[in-house]
């Protein structure tokens, strides 16, 4: 009997498999968890995979030290309410040396606070699989990247030296030292995530809905005062505006969106239109020196 799988349907299926394709192939797997609407996805997915047994891996959160402060609440709500194993780590040597995306810029924090806090996560704890929420409709490097992303012993990605995946057999083979990052929302869209969300009433991050929140207009961006440590520019000011925001990452790197989206169904209604990319809201994007497939290469998600 042949049962008619919706679109949804489908990919929830091609991740599950996934999910369980790197338990069975890797002795030492990991989520990297970075709380926003795609890890919660991704979470969802992991929990389903493994049902009724929770997943066999841990969640890895590299924290900058500048994250958005409700997403670091959430992120502790989550792993309290199921049980998972939480993993947090930060880079000592940027916090000593006082890194951040003010004084050193966008390019100079996001290697140090995330790709090398990364690298070294990894390499501390010897995972040899990492699960990345990245999608292929999001930014024309991750657009080209396998769902299995062979990195070398230094972490770095070769785009020119990837494994072919056909008929979604994955080469699973790593020498020591070596590693996988896996991306199982990889054929997803945003529209699709948002959907999912909706259809699952997965939990996310308040900051993706409309509210009034105190913003400072920076660099043709609406930027979120979240603490005392952003000082204002000459000349700005903070205004209370009704925002939300499409992606999140460090706070005075992601713009906010001017919204009345306050409900999941809105929201899907407002990625029906949409014709811009969730990462023209991150400021790392911009920096040309900092490109996407730059960052990867040294160790990036």
């Amino acid at each position: 009997m042949n049962i008619a799988l919706t679109h949804l349907q489908r990919l929830e299926a091609e991740s599950i498999h996934i999910f369980r394709e790197v338990a069975a192939a890797f002795a030492k797997p990991v989520m990297l968890y970075s709380v926003g609407k795609d890890s919660s996805v991704l979470m969802h997915l992991a929990m389903k995979a493994f049902h009724p047994a929770k997943p066999p891996f841990p969640f890895l959160h590299v924290d900058t030290t500048w994250k958005f402060r409700e997403m670091i609440a959430f992120r502790d709500q989550m792993a309290q309410k199921l049980g998972f194993d939480l993993l947090v780590h930060v880079n000592a040597d940027g916090v000593r040396d006082n890194i951040n995306p003010f004084d050193h810029g966008s390019n100079t924090h996001t290697h140090v606070m995330k790709t090398v806090a990364l690298r070294q996560a990894l390499d501390k704890y010897g995972f040899d699989a990492a699960f990345g929420g990245a999608r292929r409709d999001e930014e024309k490097s991750r657009a080209k990247e396998r769902i299995f992303s062979f990195r070398n012993a230094q972490h770095v990605w070769d785009p020119k030296n990837q494994r072919p995946e056909m008929w979604k057999i994955f080469n699973t083979r790593i020498a020591t030292g070596e590693s996988i990052r896996v991306f199982p929302l990889s054929n997803w869209t945003e529209l699709d995530i948002w959907q999912y969300i909706l259809q699952e009433d997965i939990p996310i991050v308040p900051l993706y809905f409309a509210k009034e929140r105190p913003v400072v207009e920076r660099d043709g961006m609406l930027i979120l005062k979240d603490d005392d440590r952003m000082e204002l520019r000459p000349g700005e000011t903070v205004e209370n505006r009704l925002v939300r925001f499409r992606t999140l990452g460090c706070y005075p790197l992601t713009g906010a969106i001017e919204s009345d989206a306050d409900t999941l169904e809105a929201i899907v209604g407002e990625m029906l239109t949409a014709r811009t990319s969730e990462r023209q809201g991150r400021l790392i994007d911009r920096d040309e020196a900092g490109s996407m497939e730059k960052k990867k290469r040294e160790g990036y998600f």
